[in-house]
């Protein structure tokens, strides 16, 4: 019956990446079904911790977050979870060797959005980063390579530049939610209401920065992998595009999102230079 519950629990993270992420869960579905599931299991486990310190407002969060925290450690104990989303990811953890200091590291992230609101220098940015983001991509890494440790290494640092980038243009994109909803800052000496052009191209041209050294660690991944990897870089590239052409001023007034015309395009495309080995 525990094969049975773990087929559910898989259902259950795939069901949250296509609800959560519509263009995230297209990136999952052109990597190889080999590796697919683990993708969703990830995702799954990180939307809900995200959900709970961004959503759940109404909610003890910090009691939410802990009880999640805790039935994980649980899980790496026993093997099994209750809980469907924690039991898909634990599974996942197992079978690629992925490390527990990353685990550690995106959960203390996502405890620091219950308390610490303003980032005021580089240091702590960099390490909230790290912890949100970066760890994402490595988790993700792991199973691209399939537990090749040799490989992880080797394509690490431009999968946290990757994850660093990506977090970076959903900071730039929802600039205005993250102020007036939950009034956090993210990018030290930078007042969402008076961004100015400067503040604006100089986190552009960091991001851009950031991308060219992900982009030369896609070419690189496995074929089982790259296609969707490199079909979600092409998405928030146009996203770090639109916002580069998008005012400073007009950041805080609207949510930089991509018609899904232009997603379907940006796919076509992908596909095609994927098909002729053209990134």
């Amino acid at each position: 019956m525990k094969q049975l519950f773990d087929k559910i629990s898989n259902e259950g993270s795939k069901v949250i990446t296509r609800n959560y992420s519509t263009s995230f869960s297209i990136g999952v579905r052109l990597l190889a079904p080999s590796i697919r599931q683990a993708i969703y299991n990830i995702y799954g486990f990180v939307r809900v911790a995200d959900e709970i310190v961004d959503s759940f407002k109404d909610y003890p969060q910090a009691e939410l977050l802990d009880r999640f925290e805790a039935e994980y450690n649980y899980a790496v104990e026993t093997g099994i979870s209750s809980n469907p989303v924690i039991n898909a990811f634990q599974n996942t953890v197992r079978e690629y060797e992925i490390d527990q200091k990353l685990v550690l590291a995106f959960l203390r992230s996502m405890r620091a959005d219950l308390t610490k609101l303003v980032y005021e220098n580089d240091s702590d940015i960099t390490e909230y980063i790290y912890g949100s983001a970066d760890v994402v991509g490595l988790m993700c890494l792991k199973v691209f390579v399939q537990g090749d440790q040799k490989e992880y290494e080797r394509l690490s640092s431009p999968a946290m530049k990757l994850g660093s980038a990506f977090q970076k243009v959903n900071f730039l994109r929802d600039l205005k939610q993250d102020y007036d909803e939950l009034s956090r800052m993210y990018f030290p000496g930078v007042d969402p209401n008076n961004i100015s052009a400067e503040e604006k191209n100089k986190i552009v041209i960091e991001i851009k920065q950031e991308f060219q050294v992900a982009r030369e660690g896609i070419k690189q991944l496995p074929k089982e992998a790259r296609l969707g990897v490199y079909v979600a870089y092409k998405y928030y590239a146009q996203l770090l595009n639109q916002v580069d052409r998008t005012p400073a001023v007009k950041l805080k007034e609207q949510r930089i999102s991509v018609s899904n015309l232009k997603k379907t395009s940006l796919l076509i495309r992908s596909y095609m230079n994927f098909k002729l080995n053209i990134y």
